[in-house]
């Protein structure tokens, strides 16, 4: 057993750890025995201002979250998980561990504390977390790229695929400061979502004794060693005369998640219920401590499927020159597990795609049906939410239905921009070749093969440069919701894609990380080990159907090299 022999580090019973994960929409938290990994609560609580799209506009690709959302979520989420758990289990919690979105970073005071917590900005969405999917940085991120690539010093996004996105720290920072004067004057930091959390349940107010994510400050604040820390001043200057001095309070050192940030505080030991000795660890971001959870190991690559996509890999740390992959979302060493370099890639739409068409074919149920006379309200809603329920279902049916070969459209999974390879926030989405009788069925497989297409892209991309990718692990909504999908994915990059157990793979990770930060582990990998929820399902790809998507992703390709090179051509 991997487990250090501590008897005083258990009280009535095995040690359990906390993992609270925070997504796009919600936070979910878990209390695990750290000896097995059997989650014995669970909890998932949605952000109530965002659920009413408060501070977002979805025109203008403008998604904030208010920081009170995060606090009384996760607040509501662990008790509730601890109340699961037994009247015993507080006592024997020995870690927390936290992941977040991101890139999510806030401006916020000297202390630390989101201007959205003062009272003057309390209404203000630039004064409060710009989630990872908010794209109003775009032009910010051009610039950047284009400095980095003609001031003459150190192209800084050279261990972030060389290109930055406008998804990423120091576009949004600069975006808000030019947008806003007054958030602008008030800011003293810069805080990550998954730097905060931390802070806050440590009490932590002191900015020098923040610790700072290695995983998000490397995979978007263009922190590396080699440079020293994050970009020099005279860079960062050039993009707006603030970045240098509120780069000062982000100090120069990152820290792994199996790291401990700190205790709990008195007030928050309190408020949960837990021990001031509960250790606190670094935090990182979702599909990070996702990957862990979900089991990646050498030569696998892991798959985060959810609204989005992020795909992780690892390699181990050698003497040589660290290579250099182009075109993906930045490697770090120590990202995903202590003392190996991580990679990470992915799509800036997958589920969002299918939620995409079936909002499209919902618009009858959400805009006609209300205006029928003669029929209740009640029936109504009963009858929208009925066919809602049933749309996917009956698509994947249709779809699953059709000979590869009659599948005519061909469609691009980029309605949200391109993340992978090579970031592009300004494309979109496109399907070519409908006919017709094209139908919904037909045009829903076309969607599923894109963000299939897609993925294999990634995959060629880091096997291009060297990296070997033998199989694939998924976890997310999709990969447990769809076996149509995972099918095709499987086929599409004819590799054997493992789908991971348990419901919560990406909170599971942070409670591995939190027995490992609070000593119940030597490294995150025994912990990975001894608390692993193993495989749900395997998919293994079909010889006759894999040559098929063969040829048909060559036609994938052709069309996003024309849309590519249509949108980006010059007037």
């Amino acid at each position: 057993m991997a487990q250090k022999n501590n008897p005083e580090s258990i009280v009535n019973g095995a040690a359990c750890v906390v993992g609270i994960d925070f997504g796009t929409d919600s936070v979910r938290s878990i209390v695990a025995d750290a000896t097995t990994g059997s989650v014995l609560g669970t909890s998932v609580k949605y952000y109530p201002r965002w659920a009413k799209g408060l501070y977002c506009d979805p025109v203008e690709n403008r998604f904030r979250q208010h920081p009170l959302d995060y606090l009384e979520s996760m607040e509501s989420s662990v008790l509730d998980a601890l109340k699961q758990a037994g009247s015993t289990v507080p006592a024997r919690v020995r870690g927390i561990a936290v992941d977040t979105t991101g890139s999510t970073p806030v401006l916020a005071d000297r202390s630390g504390k989101p201007l959205a917590l003062s009272a003057p900005f309390a209404e203000n969405p630039n004064a409060m977390f710009v989630l990872w999917k908010d794209h109003t940085a775009v032009a910010e991120a051009e610039r950047l790229n284009h400095l980095a690539r003609t001031w003459g010093g150190v192209d800084y996004t050279k261990y972030v695929g060389g290109i930055y996105s406008s998804e990423w720290f120091w576009a949004k920072v600069v975006h808000v400061l030019e947008t806003d004067s007054a958030v602008a004057q008030a800011a003293v930091t810069i805080v990550e979502h998954c730097d905060w959390i931390p802070a806050v349940l440590t009490g932590t107010s002191d900015l020098a004794r923040f610790k700072r994510s290695r995983c998000a400050a490397g995979h978007k604040a263009l922190w590396h060693a080699e440079f020293g820390g994050y970009p020099s001043d005279a860079f960062l200057a050039k993009l707006n005369p603030r970045l240098p001095a509120l780069k000062q309070t982000l100090g120069t050192d990152t820290f792994t998640s199996d790291t401990p940030f700190g205790t709990l505080s008195a007030e928050w030991a309190a408020k949960l219920g837990l021990r001031r000795e509960t250790v606190v660890a670094v935090g990182a971001f979702d599909a990070h401590m996702g990957a862990v959870g979900g089991g990646i190991g050498r030569n696998r690559l892991l798959k985060v499927m959810g609204t989005s996509t992020c795909d992780m890999v690892v390699s181990a740390r050698d003497n040589q020159p660290e290579k250099l992959v182009s075109g993906i979302c930045g490697q770090v060493d120590g990202s995903v597990i202590p003392g190996m370099i991580g990679y990470e890639a992915g799509q800036s739409a997958f589920g969002d795609v299918y939620a995409w068409f079936k909002a499209i074919l919902s618009w009858p149920l959400e805009t006609i049906l209300p205006t029928l006379a003669g029929i209740s309200e009640e029936v109504k809603r009963d009858v929208a939410g009925r066919i809602a329920e049933k749309i996917i279902p009956a698509l994947e049916e249709g779809a699953a239905a059709l000979k590869i070969e009659e599948t005519v459209p061909v469609a691009l999974d980029w309605m949200n921009g391109r993340r992978t390879p090579d970031a592009n926030q300004r494309l979109t989405g496109a399907i070519g070749g409908i006919r017709l009788g094209t139908d919904a069925p037909r045009i829903y497989r076309s969607l599923v093969e894109a963000t299939a297409f897609g993925s294999r892209a990634i995959v060629e991309r880091f096997r291009a440069q060297g990296t070997r990718i033998d199989s694939a692990i998924a976890i997310g909504g999709v990969a447990k919701k769809s076996r149509f999908v995972m099918q095709t994915i499987a086929d599409v990059m004819n590799i054997e894609v493992t789908v991971a157990a348990g419901d919560q793979p990406v909170a599971l990770g942070a409670a591995m990380f939190a027995a490992t930060a609070a000593g119940l582990y030597r490294k995150v990998e025994e912990a990975q080990q001894a608390m692993s929820s193993g495989i749900e399902s395997v998919y293994r790809p079909d010889p006759d159907r894999a040559k098929r998507y063969d040829r048909l992703y060559k036609d994938y390709l052709a069309l996003g090299s024309f849309v590519e090179s249509e949108l980006t051509r010059k007037p």
